[in-house]
């Protein structure tokens, strides 16, 4: 989280350029929505889990970071594809996610304009696709959230490879027969890469490298950019540590709300 804030300062400030970045997760991690609360989730079993619980700069519901390929874009908002509101960027990244995921077989969607997430549902953020988000046969393959503040259009999502798409639900601030219920809606509602592509969870097609670089074709060929590799700045690697130490790891901005 720490890293992909200081990406989208520094290409705010016209220190880097507009940067898509793929990335995994070494530890578990759930990740709250900016303005979730924290009683949603059961912070002691996460700890004695060994996971990790962290904060995101962006909207949305709490996600359980396991398995998956997370990607991020970011860039100063005069850039032409930030430009707009968030419901015009989200459908141009969309756009590109789904390029991307066709490209490997896949026949996904986008959900409509006007889909919504409700007052009613639950913290799990998989539960049901707002506008734009992805989904394969009717059920939700990617959740993605979007930041726009100081200068800067800050858009990341995941990307479930394998698994059971209702892990989080364990670690949930619920009841028993609360937990049961959303378990088999979210199996009903939410799908990863391998179910929608019928693949083994040890298939190549979902090799990590494999999938960043067909996810890029589709950013490149859809938004008409060319992409080169790139490493993150001392700049941004000095940031990135100033707010894993001021932010991403401190109680007070984990247990705000």
């Amino acid at each position: 989280m720490a890293v992909d804030e200081s990406i989208a300062e520094a290409a705010a400030a016209g220190d880097v350029p507009p940067t898509l970045r793929f990335y995994r997760w070494q530890i578990p991690t759930v990740s709250l929505g900016r303005f979730q609360k924290i009683a949603d989730v059961n912070e002691t079993l996460i700890a004695e889990l060994g996971f990790d619980l962290v904060r995101r700069s962006t909207g949305g519901r709490a996600i359980l970071h396991v398995d998956e390929l997370t990607y991020s874009v970011a860039g100063p908002i005069a850039e032409p594809h930030m430009a707009g509101g968030v419901m015009d960027a989200y459908l141009r990244f969309s756009n590109a996610l789904l390029s991307g995921l066709m490209s490997l077989g896949l026949y996904a969607e986008k959900a409509g304009a006007r889909a919504r997430a409700r007052r009613e549902l639950s913290a799990a953020c998989f539960e049901m696709p707002s506008a734009y988000e992805i989904t394969a046969a009717g059920r939700k393959l990617m959740g993605s959230a979007q930041s726009r503040r100081k200068g800067y259009v800050l858009q990341h999502g995941s990307l479930p490879l394998f698994g059971d798409v209702a892990r989080l639900v364990e670690l949930l601030a619920l009841p028993c027969a609360a937990k049961e219920s959303l378990r088999q809606q979210l199996r009903q509602q939410a799908v990863t890469l391998a179910e929608a592509l019928e693949l083994s969870p040890d298939s190549d097609q979902l090799d990590f490298s494999r999938l960043a670089a067909a996810m890029a074709d589709g950013f490149k060929s859809t938004l008409e950019q060319d992409l080169e590799p790139g490493t993150l700045s001392p700049n941004e690697l000095r940031r990135s540590a100033e707010l894993i130490r001021t932010r991403y790891t401190d109680p007070i901005w984990t247990r705000q709300r």
